[in-house]
């Protein structure tokens, strides 16, 4: 009796030696698909051509807000920075008539890039038609990334969100 028990214990440790190393597979896998986003991420980065699409906004002292269509954006390039992102909060001086949201174009000067840890942070600033905006960004490995913008006429406000490589369509315009 006790030597089919020994027998039976050694074949359940046979067994599940196959199983650990399959774990331990997929959690190289996983780490292999991480250092390759982060790689790209900070290909973006370095190239200093992304687009930062919205997700959700905080305004200055209000609470968060989700952002049902992934319409807003910002879409950063050493030659042209356009802008079209919603705005909450207060505005000191606005055009009358304006749709109230932040939208620009223009040449970002004073790009910062600083990498840390598990991020990347990158601070322009672009002078629009109306304002100066500073961007604040901090990009994580991962692909999230938040955007601060301060402005003279405006209250600062956040987005949350994603960066992604401009499509190639964009790229010619």
């Amino acid at each position: 009796m006790k030597r089919k028990l020994l027998i039976l214990l050694v074949l359940l440790c046979f067994l599940s030696f196959p199983v650990l190393a399959q774990e331990k597979t997929k959690k190289e896998l996983k780490a292999d698909r991480e250092l390759q986003k982060q790689k790209e991420i900070e290909t973006l980065i370095d190239s200093k051509n992304f687009v930062f699409e919205a997700q959700k906004v905080t305004p200055q002292g209000g609470r968060m807000l989700n952002l049902d269509y992934n319409t807003y954006f910002l879409k950063f390039n050493t030659e042209k920075t356009t802008c079209d992102l919603p705005f909450f909060g207060r505005a000191f001086n606005v055009a009358y008539g304006g749709d109230g949201g932040i939208k620009f174009e223009g040449i970002p000067e004073n790009i910062k890039i600083e990498k840390k840890k598990k991020s990347i942070n990158v601070k322009a600033t672009v002078k629009g038609k109306d304002d100066v905006y500073t961007l604040y960004f901090n990009v994580f490995f991962d692909g999230g990334a938040t955007l601060s913008v301060n402005s003279n006429n405006r209250a600062s406000i956040s987005y949350d969100g994603e960066i992604e490589a401009p499509k190639a369509d964009e790229n010619k315009k």
